[in-house]
């Protein structure tokens, strides 16, 4: 019997991304170590808590888990069925109540099942290790018991959850004091630093350091949850060095800590790529989207739950794409597939280049011979086909260039009172969003009867004022330079008006709505390229002589001829382009994890608060130009409609001082 933790020191061959190494740990190290001696050739029973079940759930497949020995999956809540031969694996946190669920299953004279096979998600306090060591019968069942220290959610390849999604709440609101969100701290410490524990690093910790206007402004807690969190991850990573074997000694990655105050317009701004159109138009739940199907005989059609995520390669491959660039590449796909398939050209009279994409879809679901080939391309096409219906019935194009020109500094005050008077029918949602937007550039338009004013005109609720008003609680960005507003602010000389976002004369726009970034992007080129303020983001650790500033990187890629943006070069909303065959997206799978053979060093940014789709995209974007994994962490992932939820869950009061335990 082991009390140690599983050992994950080497995994040899071709790099692996974050997620596969998060796979490989739970399959092999976990279920596949469970095959030894007499429990070599029998089926398991995996039993795991209400979080672990996601774990796993995020990270393998069941049909990966039946393939470890895995004959039945259960809930260690619910009451089960003895199997007494049967040999049970126990994957869990390291609570008081799993501990006793799981003593109460393998004690007495007839045990639920023969041998036990534990593992913890993170480190067990020594109280309950004892615990379990004075009941005898169970100790002799046990075969092992270990520390798995992976406990988070491995929602992408390159991009992990905590599962603290009232981290907003805990932090921001308004509590007489701080214990809430002393605790919520120290579960995303815990959790994050299991990230480092399963893939064997140690980072250089650089933070968002708190920063008053003046010198006579006391620091709350809110101004330090970047600070305090780096700490809570530095004390977790102390222990693990001495706990892990071959954990590393020097640092060999980047961890930057950020929170939701670095940047307030990322999380409501329009996001004009697949993935973030669809969750954001199309309700779905999750990853979950609801497929209309054609019924069976000729019947009604039926309704099928479908996922989008990295199995589906025409997902990975189009959902970083603008929506517009998606759209053209899937009608390009169906119209190749016509175009090679003979017997698809025989159910359409017309030339295929006049046929629309709704039109080749029909045509070629008529072919059953096709129909496992076509299936996801004919997915997407529904998909992207309702979200552009939902962009023109909404008029969300005209709305999101007003966003942009606002976060630009192209637009101000007067255009959005323009488009809020003419544009009546616009949806109360959309208004918030875009008032919002205007609040995060002038805070001083909504002090007073202000606010209230541009509600008035707006038409909406009180209670959507709280939305608003509640921005103020994320408190100031480091780029701040005016004392009368607490939002991120930058200014450009050509500009008359106020900006949120400064033009990147490099950055070419290919698509119309693509210039928006979030800021995130800037933090991470400068913290690869050693330019971030040491000052504004301090280092909790000073970097062994080993870890050079540049060098773990490989050479940047050239960068195309800059062009200014001033001479509003207009990009096409959906340009013609060369399309490939109608599969070759199955090669972004076999070449997915090719790229990654010549990284430099791997790069952690956490958000405390929720991170959104946009800077999902950018870590994927800044992964292929940096050639360094950029690896996404953070309490939840929010779209925009549930973060303006939870925002109007905050109040303003300021948090006692007496509660504060810097």
């Amino acid at each position: 019997m082991s009390f140690s933790d599983s050992d994950s020191s080497s995994y040899g061959g071709d790099y692996k991304n974050f997620k596969q190494i998060s796979r490989d740990r739970l399959l092999h190290e976990m279920l596949r170590s469970c095959k030894s001696g007499d429990s070599k050739s029998t089926w398991k029973v995996l039993i795991m808590d209400k979080l672990t079940v996601k774990i796993m759930s995020y990270a393998c497949k069941m049909a990966d888990i039946t393939d470890e020995g895995v004959s039945l999956v259960e809930d260690i809540y619910r009451r089960r069925q003895p199997l007494p031969s049967m040999d049970a694996i126990y994957f869990m946190q390291p609570s008081k109540e799993n501990v006793i669920m799981f003593l109460s299953d393998m004690s007495g004279r007839s045990p639920l099942y023969r041998k036990a096979f534990v593992f913890f998600s993170s480190p067990i306090p020594k109280e309950l290790v004892s615990h379990i060591k004075k009941d005898g019968t169970v100790l002799t069942r046990i075969s092992a018991l270990r520390e798995m220290n992976l406990e988070y959610f491995a929602i992408d390849s390159q991009a992990f959850v905590t599962n603290n999604e009232k981290a907003l709440e805990e932090l921001y609101g308004d509590e007489e004091n701080s214990r809430k969100g002393v605790t919520c701290l120290n579960v995303m410490a815990t959790r994050v630093a299991t990230v480092f524990a399963s893939l064997r690093e140690f980072p250089h910790v650089r933070y968002r350091a708190a920063k008053s206007l003046d010198a006579t402004t006391m620091t709350t807690f809110r101004d330090l949850i970047p600070t305090k969190l780096a700490a809570g991850i530095w004390d977790c990573l102390m222990k693990y060095k001495k706990t892990i074997p071959n954990f590393p000694e020097t640092e060999t990655c980047e961890l930057l800590i950020l929170d939701r105050s670095v940047d307030q317009i990322a999380p409501i701004i329009h996001e004009w790529t697949y993935d973030a159109m669809c969750h954001d138009l199309l309700n779905m739940d999750g990853n979950k989207y609801v497929q209309e199907v054609p019924g069976k005989n000729g019947g009604p059609p039926e309704k099928k739950e479908v996922l989008l995520e990295d199995h589906d390669p025409v997902w990975l491959e189009l959902r970083h794409a603008h929506i517009a660039d998606a759209s053209e590449r899937l009608h390009d796909k169906m119209t190749n597939f016509v175009s090679k398939n003979k017997a698809a050209q025989m159910h359409g009279s017309r030339d295929t280049h006049e046929l629309s994409t709704r039109d080749l879809q029909k045509m070629v679901q008529a072919l059953p011979q096709y129909s496992e080939q076509i299936d996801k391309l004919s997915l997407h096409v529904e998909i992207a086909g309702k979200v552009n219906k939902i962009i023109r019935e909404l008029g969300l194009r005209e709305l999101g260039q007003l966003e942009q020109d606002l976060v630009f500094g192209d637009a101000g005050m007067k255009d959005v009172i323009k488009y809020l008077t003419t544009k009546e029918d616009t949806t109360g949602e959309n208004k918030l969003r875009l008032l919002m937007i205007l609040a995060a550039i002038y805070p001083e338009k909504f002090e007073g009867e202000k606010g209230h004013n541009l509600m008035k005109l707006a038409r909406l609720p009180p209670d959507d004022m709280k939305a608003v008003s509640n921005m103020r609680l994320l408190g100031d960005s480091l780029d701040s330079k005016k004392s009368s507003g607490t939002f991120s602010l930058k200014f450009d000389l050509h500009k008359k008006k106020r900006a949120g976002r400064k033009e990147r004369p490099n950055e070419q726009e290919t698509w119309q709505l693509s210039r928006f970034y979030p800021i995130i992007e800037e933090l991470i080129e400068n913290l690869s390229k050693g330019e971030l303020s040491k000052e504004d983001y301090p280092c909790l650790n000073d970097p062994s002589p080993s870890f050079h500033g540049t060098s773990h990187g490989a050479p940047v890629q050239q960068q195309p001829a800059a062009h200014s943006m001033r001479s509003r070069r207009t990009p096409t909303w959906a340009r013609p382009r060369n399309s490939d065959d109608g599969y070759s997206s199955d090669s972004v799978l076999r070449h997915a994890s090719s790229d990654f053979k010549k990284m430099g060093q791997r790069i952690f940014v956490v958000i405390v608060g929720g991170a959104t789709r946009s800077e999902l995209r950018v870590c994927h974007k800044l992964t292929a130009k940096l050639k360094r994994e950029v690896v996404l962490g953070s309490s939840c992932l929010d779209d925009p409609a549930p973060f303006i939820t939870r925002l109007k869950m905050l109040t303003e009061n300021e948090l006692s001082l007496d509660d504060l335990q810097i």
